[in-house]
């Protein structure tokens, strides 16, 4: 038996808007919207996926996710090469990053950015 996937589900307040932030900022695709009006939808890049649920307020205080840096995804890349091209991508799109490119005291190399509704989503690779 072997697990071949993981989809997080992110809490939004416009799932409409959560969508287009992702495809417009962050390079993924939707893989579909649903409801009328939209409560739920997937977007993916890459093959892997996120699920965006609408929520009508926020389920984690926005000071403590901030203040604890608390992240709602983590993205694992295969080199510090792909992150660093990862992260100049993001940033011509006018994505929001959180933290740059930083290379981590563990032997990582990371960039944080936060979506449309705060949420903070991490892209990690090996240092080279």
């Amino acid at each position: 038996m072997t697990l071949r996937s993981v989809e997080p589900q992110l809490f939004v307040a416009d799932v409409v808007a959560a969508v287009a932030y992702y495809v417009d900022r962050l390079g993924f695709e939707a893989r579909f919207v649903h409801g009328e009006p939209a409560f739920y939808a997937q977007v993916a890049r890459d093959g892997l996926a996120l699920n965006l649920r609408h929520v009508d307020e926020p389920v984690i205080r926005p000071e403590l996710r901030d203040r604890e840096h608390l992240l709602a995804a983590t993205f694992g890349l295969a080199s510090a090469a792909d992150l660093s091209a990862l992260a100049d991508e993001f940033a011509a799109r006018g994505a929001e990053i959180a933290e740059p490119l930083t290379r981590q005291p563990w032997g990582s190399d990371t960039v944080t950015v936060r979506d449309a509704d705060g949420n903070l989503l991490l892209f990690a690779a090996p240092s080279d």
